[in-house]
């Protein structure tokens, strides 16, 4: 067969006095663009478990109406996409269908609302992909595709994780390709669309598998820039130990999400610096303590980690690792002067990088069930509002206005030419200082 793995990509964000002014602010929505630009490391191991005679091929469609209206002819398209971009997701399988060809799509959206998609495409996959995509193409094979694929009661192990298929992206295209060392949080935030959707526990992937994928990757990208695509890297701190010793020696540089637990081993800091960690993404998510309490689904963890967190961002870096602080607007417990108290915590840290979003309830998660049973989402099914970016639900401590424009107002303040510059400056004096103080004290 001829298969087509198709995934929307790029930016979304609805309200057009934020794209107007924001979007041209400097390191505005830098994470998002960063996101928007990496491959479908998803659709990449499915296509890298397709065996050897099918034909296949991986694109990306940033925006739907671009797209000609002589679409290539397949004998089946994969297509994955999050919920921001799954009206364009679901318009373009009726494309696809409308000329013959079976879709399949997958996703954290569509594993959330997985009649809502049957509507629109020919199969659906519901959690994760790997278990059930040999049974796909067997169907699809034979003409018989069903129209749901539950792997929910499959515990996929990812020690029989397929090597992605690196080798069908245009490398020039991307300034960084993703690795995964596992799956799931411990953590459990009511907010998070992460992998613990799809999958029902915290998973790792062997050390080995994982190295092969770099090595694979450095075969076609010489000394790469990685970004590990887990929602927490660092909970098993000991896999990471025996980890980044071998990552030192493929010479790479690299990102990746964790929570602040990583500022209290310095060894772990010293080798993730060794190995080539250039920043770590960590969720704030507020500065202040209140709005954090149980935030978490599982307990209490960041609210009781908060009177750590300026000793935290500034031990981390101090190793020579940045920090992208990332803060959510609209929770319980904020007022409007959750603006000026960001703004102030930045500073106050020394943040090298700071991401802000706007509280989002992405279907199926403790969030949207608990919006939508206190009547606050205000258009429960608008899934193009679900951009980080975008409001849709009322606020509780504040009117929508006041949150829209106080975010507005703070991504002026935060991403100006002249506050990212002194940011990054700061980081870079510190740094000094402290290479001269090890000196001194060596």
């Amino acid at each position: 067969m001829k298969i087509a793995f198709i995934a929307m990509s790029g930016i979304r964000a609805c309200d057009p006095e934020l794209l107007e002014l924001g979007l041209t602010l400097p390191g505005f929505v830098e994470r998002s663009k960063q996101i928007a630009s990496l491959p479908s490391l998803g659709l990449l191991t499915l296509a890298g478990m397709t065996p050897s005679h099918h034909d296949v091929c991986y694109m990306e469609v940033p925006d739907i109406t671009a797209e000609p209206n002589e679409l290539k002819k397949f004998d089946l398209v994969a297509i994955s996409s999050f919920s921001a971009q799954i009206n364009e997701a679901y318009e373009l399988s009726a494309r696809y269908r409308a000329m013959g060809v079976p879709t399949v799509i997958g996703g954290p959206h569509v594993t959330a609302r997985p009649h809502e998609a049957r509507k629109f495409c020919t199969s659906v996959v519901i959690g994760e992909g790997e278990p059930v995509w040999h049974e796909i193409l067997a169907d699809a094979e034979q003409g018989k595709l069903k129209v749901f694929y539950d792997a929910r009661g499959l515990d996929f192990d990812l020690a029989d994780a397929p090597m992605p298929a690196f080798e069908l992206l245009d490398i020039e295209k991307y300034n960084r390709l993703t690795v995964q060392t596992s799956r799931g949080c411990p953590h459990n935030c009511s907010f998070c669309a992460g992998s613990n959707l799809i999958c029902n526990r915290y998973k790792q992937k062997p050390a080995a598998k994982v190295l092969a994928e770099i090595d694979r990757i450095c075969a076609i990208w010489p000394h790469p820039f990685i970004e590990f695509a887990d929602d927490n890297s660092f909970v098993n701190k000991a896999y990471w130990k025996a980890l980044l010793p071998e990552l030192k020696k493929r010479r790479i540089k690299w990102f990746t999400e964790t929570d602040l637990s990583v500022a209290e081993d310095p060894e772990l800091l010293r080798l993730m610096r060794e190995s080539g960690c250039a920043q770590v993404l960590i969720g704030l998510e507020s500065p202040t303590p209140g709005p954090l309490d149980h935030l978490e689904i599982n307990a209490n963890w960041k609210r009781g980690r908060f009177a750590a967190y300026k000793k935290a961002i500034l031990s981390i870096q101090s190793h020579g690792i940045t920090v992208n602080g990332c803060f959510i607007v609209g929770l319980d417990g904020q007022t409007s002067a959750v603006f000026d108290d960001i703004f102030t915590f930045v500073k106050e840290t020394e943040l090298y990088e700071v991401q802000i979003t706007i509280l989002t309830a992405f279907p199926s998660t403790p969030l949207y069930e608990q919006l939508k049973q206190e009547h606050r989402l205000i258009e429960p099914t608008n899934w193009r509002k679900c951009t980080l970016f975008d409001l849709n639900f009322r606020p509780r401590n504040m009117t929508a206005e006041e949150l829209t424009s106080g975010f507005r107002q703070l991504g002026v303040k935060l991403y100006s030419e002249a506050f990212t510059g002194w940011r990054r400056d700061t980081f870079k004096t510190n740094l000094r200082k402290s290479a001269r103080l090890e000196r001194i004290s060596a």
